[in-house]
Order: structure tokens, then sequence, then C-alpha cells
């Protein structure tokens, strides 16, 4: 299954996340991961997630990425999904942080050439591999087929089925399907 929607957005947030589900469900995926920034995506999940469904993992930025010391989720909102079963990660962003510092003191990383040719395809692409190796360093899923779902900017219009893999085997992960994006 493959849908291209014509412009990115959280307009398509609702139809991402439900095809994710949809497809975990018809694939036998145990896991869907989903990026969210300040937990509005996230709290779209509620409207799809049973605790005897498949696994959900929110990723967050991690704290600091705006402004120093600061979270940008919601609080409230990480408590609510708690509480419904679902796990709430922040933590090092693999294509980000040190490339980041690196980056900024002499002009070039590695990581940012990386960066660069992931969102040749799109962001919700580049993010969604990014989150793959964060949940599988953080121990959360085993390496094995997983569903991301990211965006561009805000909301969710990209899912994909990504073999999962640790940041340290980064270019073992493999993208199996694109399943939405945008055009």
């Amino acid at each position: 299954m493959s849908i291209t929607f014509q412009k990115s957005g959280p307009e398509n947030t609702t139809q991402t996340i439900e095809i994710a589900f949809k497809e975990a469900k018809s694939k036998g995926i145990e896991y869907i991961v989903i990026a969210s920034t300040t937990g509005d995506t996230a709290k779209a999940v509620l409207d799809f997630h049973s605790p005897d469904d498949v696994k959900v993992i929110i990723v967050t930025h991690n704290t600091g990425f705006a402004k120093s010391g600061e979270q940008q989720f919601d609080d409230e909102i990480r408590k609510t999904l708690i509480k419904t079963g679902i796990t709430v990660h922040t933590g090092t962003m693999v294509l980000r942080n040190q490339g980041s510092a690196i980056r900024k003191s002499f002009g070039y990383s590695q990581e940012e050439l990386v960066n660069k040719s992931l969102r040749m395809v799109g962001q919700g692409v580049k993010v969604g591999i990014e989150m793959a190796a964060m949940v599988c360093d953080a121990g959360l899923v085993p390496p094995s087929d997983i569903i991301t779902v990211a965006g561009t900017a805000k909301g969710a219009d990209t899912a994909m089925i990504v073999a999962a893999e640790s940041s340290n085997r980064f270019f073992d992960i493999r993208v199996r399907e694109i399943l939405v994006k945008p055009w």
C-alpha cells in the first residue's frame, strides 16, 4: 500500500495514524513509533490505541532541543499517554545532537550529510529512520520491523515500515515500505 498526499502538514495526521494502525494489524507488526514535538500528534494516537493493541512509542525531541534545559513536550499529555499504556521516549537524537555541535563549530558534520541526504526523500522519512535507531538504542524495540510515523514540520504525514536497528548499525536499517508520504 502506498499513498501520496498532495501536500505536507498536520491536516494529514489522522489519516497517517489510521494507516499506520491498519497496516500494523494486517501485517502483524508489534510496534508503532510516532514522532511528537509538543504532544499534539501524540494526542491524536489516543483515538486509535487500545492497551491490548500494538505497542505505541512516542518519540519526543531531546530536552534542550529548542532552548537549553527545556522540554517542548507537554508534561500533562505525557502523563495521559503513560496512563493509557503508551511509552514516551525522550532521548538523544541520533542524527542531530553531537553533529549539530560539530557543525556549529566547524561548519560541517557527517550527521548533517546523512540528514540532508535522507531529507531528499522526505523529512518524515529522515525522522522515521532516526527514530528506528533511537528506540533500538533505548532497548524499547528489538531489531525488527516496526512502523514509524513522522511529519514535515508539524503533524504526521509519513508512515513507513522500517527494519529497526541500533545507531551503531545505522546503515543496516532498511525502509521496507513507504505507506504514505507527501508529494
